[in-house]
């Protein structure tokens, strides 16, 4: 998989943990809601943006990347 679709699955993933909707995530970390939501059909994720993702979820980016997702096995681009 592409790694900003392996980014998309991890915010997925992380808000269904943390029972938050995308908006929750969003405000809370000070994103655009449209940033996320548009994520999916993006060739690049943003450092910053990623950063204030992982704000709103109240973890670090450490904790975002870990996560077989991440597996070099698992990126294709």
């Amino acid at each position: 998989m592409r790694l900003v679709d392996a980014v998309y699955a991890r915010i997925v993933e992380l808000a269904n943990q943390e029972d938050k909707s995308f908006y929750k995530v969003a405000r809370d970390g000070c994103v655009p809601y449209s940033t996320i939501v548009t994520m999916r059909r993006s060739s690049t994720v943003k450092l910053s943006t990623l950063y204030c993702v992982c704000d709103g979820l109240n973890i670090t980016l450490k904790d975002f990347f870990d996560s077989p997702l991440f597996a070099k096995e698992n990126i294709s681009d």
